[in-house]
């Protein structure tokens, strides 16, 4: 599962649990880490190895989203890099680099022509700060992490974007790139993810899907049918081995999003409801398998 920041109540129930956690580094905490070994240090030390190995941590993501075109979030792009090559020396000072991986989150807004994917690229204000990131993580053998929303992608254009290609049910007609056929929009845009990276020189880097979801009112195909649908054919896709075409053969590391529906989140109306469970902790899709 992931947290979007080191909540101590939320750790200590995952004591025990055996559950693995991608833990964020919340946005606004960057620039002190970014700066300040030390404080990094103490960031590690309070968070993660006080409670490893009690608690499995997979992944720290070292910001969520950060985005050079975005006013909300382009005052944070200088802090990014230092702050997660600080937490990986802390990490790694700890002996944990080959458990605990380090890395940032991402989406597809810093790709550019994500359409035929292959085409796909970080350009302009979004090369210059992905390149230097991706090579930190070629370098260190970290994934990069990624939030892939079909959703988005459809209501966004929904003229070219056909609903059963965003929610895995189309069954022909499918969009062709060179040699590479897709039958849903979920691998298209992980694969223009792929080829952003490969163009930014991390070939061998690999991408975690770090959300990915559908919600289930407030918005232009927002039904409990469609999310549903795309729950649970993203379940049985991302760890049915197939991959994409840009990288067949083996499961997709994927995290929904998300847990709980957040009924007091401001914004977009549709961002309420992408839980797969409601507030009240009852499952909106009945029983989903991850088996």
């Amino acid at each position: 599962m992931r947290i979007y920041d080191p909540n101590p109540e939320a750790l200590q129930a995952l004591q025990g649990s055996g559950i693995e956690l991608m833990l964020d580094v919340p946005n606004n905490d960057l620039e002190g880490l970014a700066n300040n070994a030390a404080a990094a240090s103490k960031w590690v030390q309070d968070n993660i190895l006080n409670y490893n190995p009690d608690v499995k941590f997979r992944i720290i993501a070292v910001g969520n989203e950060v985005d050079p075109n975005n006013s909300a979030t382009a005052r944070f792009v200088p802090f990014v890099l230092d702050a997660m090559s600080k937490i990986y020396d802390a990490i790694a000072s700890a002996g944990l680099k080959d458990q605990i991986k380090v890395s940032t989150a991402t989406y597809s807004a810093l790709v550019s022509n994500p359409y035929p994917p292959s085409e796909g690229s970080f350009n302009g204000a979004s090369g210059s700060f992905m390149g230097p990131i991706i090579n930190f993580l070629k370098n260190t053998n970290n994934p990069l992490l990624f939030n892939i929303y079909p959703y988005f992608a459809r209501t966004g254009d929904p003229q070219n974007v056909p609903l059963p290609y965003a929610l895995f049910t189309q069954t022909g007609d499918f969009p062709q790139d060179g040699q590479n056929q897709y039958k849903n929009l979920f691998d298209a845009m992980l694969d223009a993810a792929y080829s952003a990276i490969e163009k930014a020189g991390g070939a061998n880097v690999e991408i975690v899907v770090s959300e990915s979801g559908w919600p289930s009112e407030g918005g232009n195909d927002a039904s409990v049918e469609n999310a549903g649908t795309y729950y649970r054919n993203l379940i049985d896709h991302v760890k049915g081995g197939s991959g994409t075409p840009k990288r067949p053969g083996k499961a997709i590391e994927t995290y929904l999003f998300a847990m709980f529906d957040e009924n007091e989140k401001t914004g977009l109306e549709s961002e309420k409801y992408f839980g797969i469970f409601s507030p009240n902790k009852q499952p909106k899709y009945g029983q989903l398998s991850f088996n």
